[in-house]
């Protein structure tokens, strides 16, 4: 259902149109009314309309200057003017203002609701051009190409979910599923080394990179395709290769993965006269693991300064992978810090519980057990800092988390004692948040009773004063005070008003300007819509109360 505003100073019109209209079966549904155009914007500030529907002549604001006050802030509401055939001179002003349909008044249900339909059609045209299925098509089609290799770059060079990697392999045409993994680079000699060895003088003298990285991927791709080993792509300066072993071959496939980077290695050496070394990192069996493999083919690319340059370096011929590393990756850093921050005591359960489940499934060192445990201390320790928790406060001037991990008995020892600091934490920062709304919402409300009775004031002056954004600022104050901000800067007014009716001889327009309101008509019109009566009531009222509260003493 669209959402619709109804703008008009008359009651009997708004109920009319409210009761008389087959809202619903249009596709529409009335999210509000209001009587004239200030009041109109304070609404639309708060709800989200996709039609307002208003009179044109009205107190405070008009139609004409509520159009142009929605063309400027919510561009996309359709608007729709009222009109009578005495203003049709306004309503030339509507078109101008690219008001999207008017009616002429008195009009029937039949011609209002073939208004609405218009509006309707209107918006699904629109809907279906943002979201045309063959354009959007098009764009995914020639984008396909970047998205495939920046989602292969991702997944080198960040730990990425199970889930995430086979959704979006699917959407790229990737075929990634396989028993093991591992990632390949051919990285290029520095400039003065491939000039000494003579390289390709067309690549030399163009001096692009880019060229010389597309003439070694064009013979990797070949090479690595024929053997349908997995994908190959440019990374950055390298060529990376990603290696599937899609049928479980064991020992052959290694096998013939050395052989083809050989082939490729030569190829590039002899056809473009490059000088290459290519690394090989680990061999993992989860997809997801890969930049693993990935961080150990640079670090292999690296050997070539002990090797020399011209060599096929596997990291396992390098340095001992026998046995699967601990590895504090960042999906789990993220699920721990998260809950730090936001999460439930529950879910800080469920996070310190992934982490020791894997520590009591692994038969890692004691060594390499305590290295695991620096890294995530550390991590909980930068996300207090970055959430301002001052831990000398909180755990003691002289205590040295670190240093605790030395004194523990056993994993069930260093769980519970982690479990016990991540809570603490935890709590100081949930703690140090409700502050920090509380001083908002305490220093937003200190300045808007020092400036209530300024006419301008509003919700952005407010929030540029605190440098906070309207948004954040809007969702902690409801949360806080129960109600919006301009519902409590009428509030405020309006009890200002009532304190000054009791209290003082002034004049109803005095009275006005002093809470605020550049016009006394539209103080007047928001004082009995708040209090139920007109200020002069409301000062009559509490004159007789207090005649009857004199005559009984």
């Amino acid at each position: 259902m669209y959402k619709v505003l109804l703008v008009d100073d008359e009651a009997d019109v708004r109920e009319g149109l409210i009761h008389e209209i087959d809202w619903e079966g249009c596709g529409f549904t009335v999210a509000a009314t209001a009587e004239n155009g200030k009041e109109a914007i304070e609404l639309a500030e708060r709800l989200d309309l996709d039609v307002v529907i208003t009179d044109i002549s009205m107190p405070f604001k008009d139609g004409l200057q509520l159009a142009e006050w929605l063309r400027a802030h919510n561009p996309l509401t359709k608007i729709v003017i009222l009109t009578g055939y005495d203003e049709f001179d306004y309503a030339r002003q509507a078109i101008r203002l690219s008001v999207d349909e008017y009616l002429l008044k008195p009009f029937s249900s039949q011609s209002f609701t073939e208004v609405l339909m218009k509006i309707r059609t209107k918006i699904e045209d629109e809907v279906a051009e943002r979201e045309d299925i063959r354009q959007l098509q098009e764009h995914y089609r020639t984008s396909l190409p970047v998205l495939r290799e920046t989602f292969l770059a991702t997944l080198l060079t960040r730990k990425l979910s199970r889930r995430s990697i086979e959704e979006k392999s699917c959407n790229y045409g990737l075929y990634l599923s396989g028993s093991r993994y591992a990632v390949a680079l051919i990285s290029l000699h520095p400039s003065e080394e491939a000039d000494k060895a003579g390289a390709t003088t067309s690549l030399r003298r163009s001096g692009d990179m880019d060229l010389i990285l597309q003439a070694m991927l064009n013979i990797a791709r070949e090479l690595w395709g024929a053997q349908s080993l997995g994908t190959v792509f440019i990374h950055q300066d390298s060529i990376a290769l990603l290696a599937v072993d899609e049928d479980d071959y064991e020992e052959s496939w290694l096998q013939v993965v050395q052989e083809v980077l050989e082939n490729i290695q030569k190829s590039i050496i002899h056809y473009l006269k490059l000088p290459i070394t290519v690394g090989v990192g680990s061999v993992v069996e989860d997809i997801a693991d890969i930049t693993y493999s990935y961080k150990d083919a640079l670090l292999a690319v690296e050997y070539r300064l002990v090797l020399g340059s011209d060599k096929i370096i596997f990291i396992h011929d390098m340095e001992d992978r026998r046995s699967e590393k601990l590895r504090f990756d960042e999906l789990k850093e993220q699920a721990l810090v998260r809950s730090l921050k936001l999460g439930t005591t529950e879910e800080l359960e469920s996070a310190v519980e992934a982490i020791f489940r894997e520590l009591f499934d692994s038969a890692s060192s004691y060594n390499d057990i305590q290295v695991y445990l620096f890294e995530v201390v550390t991590a909980v320790l930068r996300a207090a800092k970055d959430s301002d928790i001052n831990l000398d406060e909180l755990f003691g001037a002289n205590i040295q988390l670190h240093t605790e991990i030395y004194k523990l008995s056993g994993l069930p020892d260093a769980k519970r004692w982690f479990h016990e600091l991540c809570l603490r934490i935890m709590k100081q920062i949930s703690s140090k948040r409700q502050h920090s709304y509380k001083d908002i919402v305490e220093k937003a409300i200190g300045y808007t009773k020092e400036h209530y009775q300024d006419p301008d004031i509003s919700i952005q002056q407010v929030c540029a004063h605190l440098h906070i954004s309207t948004g954040y600022f809007s969702s902690v104050f409801k949360k806080e005070v129960k109600m919006t901000y301009g519902q409590y800067l009428m509030h405020i007014r309006m009890e200002s008003a009532k304190e000054l009716l009791r209290t003082t001889e002034r004049k109803a327009f005095e009275i006005a300007d002093l809470v605020g309101f550049a016009d006394p008509n539209y103080f007047s019109f928001c004082f009995k819509k708040q209090v139920g009566i007109s200020p002069k009531e409301y000062r009559g009222q509490f004159a007789a109360s207090a005649g009857e509260g004199a005559q009984q003493l």
